[in-house]
């Protein structure tokens, strides 16, 4: 199943990363995405260990962003692969048939290609802009997902979309309204002063 909220770590350090999977996920959060940048994969799979026996803990699914090896080492149920990362065909083909995988995407023409490629879901965005990504696609905005929706409905294809990039507490509703399946946030839940009120 997959989650209608999900939350991708962030910060300075792997240290903050793994202090906010616990946070989140102790507050209920069943979705965690790992994601380190500029870090080998030695440490990247150091922490990914630390957030696997974190997220059991609480029940918790962890997914593991742009790489596929650490996510399979360190036994995460999936990785979310970027536009420049490893194709979804090629992971496909190297996992379980019950390892999740999801593809980032900004155009219909993406959503087509990570569907056929054996997707479990879509990151699609950004929604507004954002400072967490570098090299960020053109913004899409509520008319963008609505649009894209459509597209995707006409041509019948079955597979969740998770609205991304710059999403605040006020968008919420009016994104949902657009007919997507779930949102992926970072900072609206970082950088929440209370936890619990997730």
């Amino acid at each position: 199943m997959i989650a209608q909220l999900q939350y991708i770590t962030q910060g300075p350090s792997i240290n903050d990363h793994l202090t906010l999977c616990k946070a989140i996920a102790g507050n209920g959060v069943d979705w965690i995405q790992l994601r380190l940048k500029g870090v080998s994969d030695e440490k990247y799979l150091e922490a990914a260990k630390i957030a696997r026996d974190i997220t059991n803990d609480f029940g918790a699914k962890l997914i593991i962003n742009d790489n596929l090896k650490v996510a399979i080492d360190c036994r995460a149920d999936g990785v979310h692969l970027g536009q420049s990362d490893m194709a979804v065909a090629e992971a496909r083909k190297l996992v379980a048939d019950d390892f999740i995988i999801g593809g980032t995407a900004n155009t219909f023409k993406q959503v087509l290609e990570h569907y056929s490629a054996g997707a479990n879901y879509v990151g699609v965005g950004p929604y507004a802009f954002t400072k967490t990504k570098k090299n960020l696609s053109p913004v899409l905005g509520r008319d963008g997902y609505v649009s894209l929706i459509q597209v995707i409905n006409e041509n019948k294809i079955d597979i969740p979309v998770i609205a991304i990039g710059g999403i605040e507490l006020e968008d919420i509703d009016i994104i949902f309204k657009t007919g997507v399946y779930g949102i992926a946030v970072s900072g609206l839940i970082t950088h929440a002063g209370d936890k619990n009120k997730i």
